[in-house]
């Protein structure tokens, strides 16, 4: 968004600090200006801000189509920093070990105390972050992806523009047999934040919670994963205009069109509960 220069170019520099291998960057400027970067990055700069999915996917096709042109792609965001220089080695090795590995999700944790909040665990039993484990989605900001997943089941989904799009990609990934890791080994130091801060939250997490099940699910499961996000919702108690904001999202995730649909097999469904997170919650 070009507010933070500061950050990124902390950022570029542990980026260009890695061990191994230079890493090519393209950092994309989503509706904004960017500001002076080291040489040798390369730049794009959108006329207007196609969100956190849609800019991505122009990042991605920086490197070719599907990114080909690369093995792998780290998708980093602009206010983190990665403060060990073994990172990219690391995910390196791990891609190279395991063939049908797609994703690989890493540990954000705040730069001040080192701890790292229950939401940025991507499973259920979330309680130990310093834990890896297969899981069935991933971290939109500090993430690698093979590129071939891809290629295989096409990109993140330009119509979310905020908000559970890393979660479509998982499923089509994991319905076409690649695996996700969890790694807490690989970290991005990064500000605690709560996701409300966005205005756009509340209506968003909704209309794209709808979307995402319209998309992936088989149907008889799109009511119970829609149901049981809304009592979810209800038992936290959010403030009134969070409220209305959830249920105008919810509803417009229904009129509005979510894009193409293909729902996962029901193979997929028993992978995801084996791995503990049934499709449904």
């Amino acid at each position: 968004m070009g507010d933070r220069p500061e950050e990124l170019r902390a950022l570029l520099d542990s980026v260009a600090a890695q061990d191994g291998a230079a890493i090519e960057v393209v950092v994309v400027g989503n509706g904004a200006e960017l500001p002076d970067l080291p040489p040798g990055v390369r730049t794009l700069e959108l006329p207007q801000n196609l969100g956190i999915p849609g800019g991505r996917n122009v990042g991605i096709e920086a490197f070719g189509p599907g990114g080909s042109e690369v093995d792998v792609l780290l998708f980093l965001d602009d206010d983190g920093r990665l403060p060990d220089k073994t990172t990219a080695e690391t995910v390196r090795s791990a891609f190279e070990a395991d063939p049908q590995l797609g994703i690989v999700s890493f540990r954000i944790a705040d730069p001040e105390n080192g701890s790292t909040q229950r939401r940025h665990v991507p499973r259920l039993r979330a309680s130990d972050p310093m834990r890896s484990s297969r899981v069935t989605t991933f971290l939109g900001g500090a993430n690698a992806v093979r590129t071939h997943v891809f290629q295989q089941v096409g990109g993140l989904p330009d119509n979310f523009f905020y908000a559970h799009e890393e979660t479509d990609l998982a499923w089509r990934a994991l319905d076409a047999g690649w695996h996700i890791d969890y790694r807490a080994d690989l970290v991005l130091h990064h500000p605690a934040t709560a996701p409300s801060r966005h205005a756009v939250y509340h209506r968003m997490v909704a209309r794209n919670r709808v979307w995402l099940a319209r998309r992936n699910l088989p149907l008889p499961l799109v009511p119970v994963y829609l149901l049981d996000w809304a009592l979810l919702t209800l038992v936290r108690r959010p403030s009134r205009a969070a409220l209305k904001a959830w249920f105008g999202g919810f509803f417009e995730g229904w009129r509005t069109p979510c894009g193409p649909r293909r729902p996962m097999r029901w193979r997929t469904v028993w992978r995801l509960t084996r791995l503990g997170r049934p499709p449904v919650i």
